[in-house]
């Protein structure tokens, strides 16, 4: 498995990430461990997990939690994130957020968080400070940005690089196919080299709608009921192209959606969730796939989706 830093942290992570939003409520527990043991046999070390469920209640680190000591993990050779969502704040602080996730997944530190966007009221200057706050309780090693905008990317390095703290070395962000604005954003792009941040790419088969699985009759996933949704228009337009081709080269269209990500502007690493172990396999083969690629077939893979971007 490729390894890459993550950004200016110190911190090498897997090509692939393993992410569990909301798919471990979904599936047995025997599946969810299975999923779990394909990833760590393929080299994977990089770990997604974040507190989801009705009210907050944080179902979701829970069972992560379990499954992670369920599968035997080792929790000093595995890169733990997870989100810092501020969304019972003022009330609630960066730290009593952190503690009640800790306390839920049954850890004692994160290796990074991502800073969900700062909520109304909220100043980022507040929240670069809450952030060195964890660094320095021993009880996170380094944070980044889930869906930041650049200009609030940028305001966020101003404020470490003044008062001498942790600056975001990540930043979660949607990129795919047919989602590529976010990253290839010549202010992104500034943002982000100030900051000496990488990119975790999210979201990189658009929710499965790139997999190609939605053109067959009655198809399951997380968009099966919104298939009309204008928003998905695109994504399914392109699973076609990225079908065909992924055919001529012999491998899963899902593999291919990932390896352009890989292959992404400062991407360190690309999160994936999976609720079968085949499914890993599948991803696990992008690393690397572009480089045995003809150009011609990467060229092609570059226009899928393309017109459709915004």
């Amino acid at each position: 498995m490729d390894r890459r830093r993550l950004g200016a942290s110190g911190i090498d992570v897997s090509a692939l990430s393993l992410g569990s939003w909301r798919t471990y409520e979904r599936i047995p527990r025997e599946r969810a461990l299975a999923v779990m043991a394909a990833a760590r046999e393929a080299g994977i070390d990089f770990l997604d997990d974040a507190r989801y469920g009705a009210g907050g209640d944080g179902r979701s680190e829970l069972l992560f939690g379990e499954l992670f000591r369920a599968a035997g993990w080792r929790r000093d050779a595995v890169v733990v994130a997870n989100k810092l969502w501020w969304e019972f704040w003022p009330e609630q602080t960066a730290m009593q957020e952190l503690d009640g996730s800790l306390e839920r997944m049954g850890l004692d530190y994160l290796d990074l968080e991502y800073s969900a966007p700062p909520p109304e009221g909220l100043a980022v200057a507040a929240v670069v400070r809450a952030n060195a706050e964890l660094i320095a309780s021993g009880k996170l090693r380094a944070w980044g940005v889930l869906n930041w905008p650049a200009h609030l990317i940028a305001e966020a390095v101003r404020v470490a690089r003044a008062e001498r703290l942790p600056a975001p070395c990540a930043a979660q962000l949607r990129y795919s196919l047919v989602d590529r604005s976010s990253v290839d954003d010549p202010a992104m792009a500034a943002a982000l080299k100030a900051a000496d941040a990488s990119v975790v790419a999210s979201a990189s088969l658009a929710f499965g709608a790139l997999s190609g699985k939605y053109a067959a009759a009655g198809a399951e996933g997380r968009i099966a009921g919104e298939l009309a949704d204008p928003q998905w228009a695109g994504a399914l337009a392109a699973a076609e192209p990225l079908g065909a081709l992924a055919a001529r080269l012999g491998v899963a269209p899902a593999t291919l959606a990932y390896a352009f990500a890989l292959a992404g502007p400062s991407v360190a690493s690309v999160v994936f969730g999976a609720t079968r172990p085949e499914q890993v396999a599948e991803n696990v083969a992008a690393v690397g796939l572009l480089d045995r690629l003809a150009d011609a077939a990467v060229a092609e893979l570059a226009q899928v989706g393309r017109p459709l971007s915004v």
